[in-house]
């Protein structure tokens, strides 16, 4: 504190000037005016020295006063824990030199030495102190220089950054570990793509051999629907032949023995030409090869026809049949339709060994129903749905019967479901079964047919010498279609090719009808030789082609060119009602 020097009275006047005569003071009026004043700005003094103190003491942050080239000059509490000692004082008196015991880098320390001296401030500098146990704590530091206290007297602000340097770290090991998870998922995605791109690559071969093999398969077929309808020719023609002899033979007085065996022989042959039939049809069927052909047809008298061609299978196995009809008019396909219904016909007759077979049209409240009902063996329960698979046989073998290879309803049910209608069975073993085909009613025609005749009666005593020009490369076929019509009372004119029937014409009888083999010798048909004789007579003569051939192609040209056709093997009662229609046309 400054001492105040007051004079006495008894000083001398030329005594000189006191600390009092320069502040002022000499007079005792004066020394009492400002007295107070010295006071107040001195207490002034103090509280700001305790404030600055208090604030240097109990800050957050770190404070210290230090020489570079030494140690500590002050420092306060906050600094001492950031270092990890108890109080300044302990920490002044350990770090003596900044450089080695306070700063982890000595070369660092270098740094900031420099910067200080060449820039006299630096601010918010990261660095790491040595802390008392040796370990780092990561700091910002801002220092000054006090050239004033000394040439390289610093003063400096300290905060502690260790949990931010943490998060810092912590954040840039996510980061990392984020980076690497991506490059990670990015190397797995990109594996994935080139995975994806094995297998679209491995499909697409895949999909190119599949269609590959489609397209030998298709070939295959095509080659197999070729083979068939060539195989089918050539067995037809034959079969035709010894059926057409056959029937001949069955005319003929023959001896018991004798009658017996041409029977079998007849029955035999039966059996192959279904067979055969059955299998061409079923290919064509599965290849989708088969279309209907619409027509509207008197469903009567198409069951009246079917009635009459099992009469005799009745009779001659001893066995009831009856037809009840009404009077319908639906559209359908004759020929799919017909074939259905005859094959559940020789169904029923094949399994009935006593009691009858009944043929049924009803017309229900939805729907069309035409049942057949046989007093037969019947179907068990758990094979009525694999009675419609192929080669599967209602009668076991050993059982007795003549034996089908079970096509039959295979065909019933693909032709059934083309067509559009509804197949059912119900059955009991020992009793019998009934087989339903449901025709829906949208395709009932509600107005009669017009320009219909009834076909010509067949003639049971003959044709009444009717000459027939018959043309057929086989010249079995010619014998045995001679021999069948001439014990008709037909007059035959038989011929091999188109040439050779007008050689036969020219200056001979002319013929009444004409029936020729579709398929001729040197790629000619039996359509042109029908129109050659037709040219060379000048007369449109009743005609009608008999082919082997079955495919819809061949029937919807025969349809265009107005020729009736009979297919190979020629049942005898088929042929009979040709004759009769074509004898009719020519009345």
């Amino acid at each position: 504190m400054f001492r105040l020097s007051i004079k006495k009275p008894s000083d001398s006047e030329n005594a000189g000037y006191a600390v009092g005569d320069l502040l002022g003071l000499s007079s005792q009026s004066v020394r009492k005016n400002y007295y107070p004043a010295l006071q107040n700005r001195l207490k002034e003094l103090e509280q700001e020295r305790n404030r600055y103190k208090w604030l240097f003491e109990n800050a957050l942050h770190g404070v210290f006063q230090a020489n570079l080239r030494g140690g500590f000059l002050a420092s306060n509490p906050a600094m001492a824990r950031i270092c990890g000692y108890d109080d300044p004082q302990q920490l002044q008196a350990s770090v003596i030199r900044l450089r080695e015991q306070l700063f982890c880098s000595a070369a660092e320390f270098d740094a900031i030495r420099q910067e200080l001296l060449d820039f006299g401030s630096l601010r918010a500098r990261e660095t790491r102190f040595r802390r008392a146990d040796q370990t780092p704590v990561h700091v910002a530091v801002t220092l000054l220089r006090r050239p004033d206290l000394g040439p390289e007297v610093v003063e400096a602000f300290v905060a502690d950054i260790s949990e931010r340097v943490q998060s810092r770290q912590k954040l840039e090991q996510m980061n990392a570990e984020l980076e690497r998870r991506v490059e990670e998922r990015t190397e797995a995605l990109h594996n994935a793509n080139v995975d994806l791109r094995y297998q679209i690559e491995e499909r697409e071969k895949i999909q190119q051999e599949l269609k590959v093999a489609v397209e030998a398969a298709t070939e295959a077929n095509r080659g197999k629907d070729k083979y068939l309808a060539a195989a089918s020719h050539d067995l037809l023609q034959p079969l035709n032949a010894a059926r057409l002899m056959i029937s001949a033979l069955q005319d003929s007085k023959l001896p018991e023995a004798e009658e017996r065996m041409v029977n079998q022989v007849h029955r035999a042959l039966e059996g192959a030409e279904d067979l055969l039939a059955d299998l061409l049809d079923i290919s064509k069927l599965d290849q989708q090869a088969m279309k209907p052909d619409l027509t509207f047809l008197d469903l009567a008298e198409l069951l009246k026809g079917l009635g009459e061609e099992f009469q005799a299978v009745a009779a001659n196995a001893g066995l009831k049949f009856r037809v009840r009809t009404v009077p319908l008019i639906v559209q359908a396909d004759h020929r799919m339709l017909t074939r259905v219904l005859r094959n559940l016909l020789s169904n029923a007759f094949r399994y009935t060994h006593q009691g009858g077979v009944l043929l049924s049209l009803r017309k229900r409240r939805d729907k069309l129903a035409i049942d057949i009902w046989d007093s037969g063996i019947g179907i068990e329960e758990h094979k009525l749905q694999d009675i419609f698979t192929e080669f599967h046989q209602l009668l076991p073998q050993g059982s007795g019967g003549r034996q089908g290879v079970g096509l039959g309803l295979a065909i019933v049910e693909r032709m059934a479901r083309i067509l559009g209608y509804g197949i059912d069975v119900v059955s009991r073993p020992g009793r019998g079964s009934r087989f339903t085909v449901s025709i829906p009613l949208n395709r009932v025609c509600h107005e009669p047919l017009r320009n219909t005749r009834k076909p010509a009666a067949i003639a049971a005593s003959g044709f009444d010498e009717t000459i027939v020009l018959v043309i057929d490369n086989e010249p079995a076929v010619l014998e045995s279609m001679a021999a069948v019509l001439e014990r008709w009372g037909c007059v035959v004119l038989a011929a091999a090719s188109e040439s050779e029937a007008l050689s036969l014409l020219d200056g001979g009888p002319g013929p009444d009808i004409i029936l020729a083999d579709y398929h001729l010798n040197n790629e000619c048909t039996g359509c042109e030789a029908i129109y050659a004789v037709r040219r060379f007579l000048n007369r449109d003569l009743p005609a009608a082609v008999i082919t082997a051939d079955r495919s819809d192609e061949t029937r919807n040209l025969m349809r265009t060119l107005y020729l009736p056709i009979l297919n190979k093997p020629i049942k005898p009662n088929r042929l009979r009602a040709l004759l009769a229609s074509l004898t009719s046309s020519v009345a």
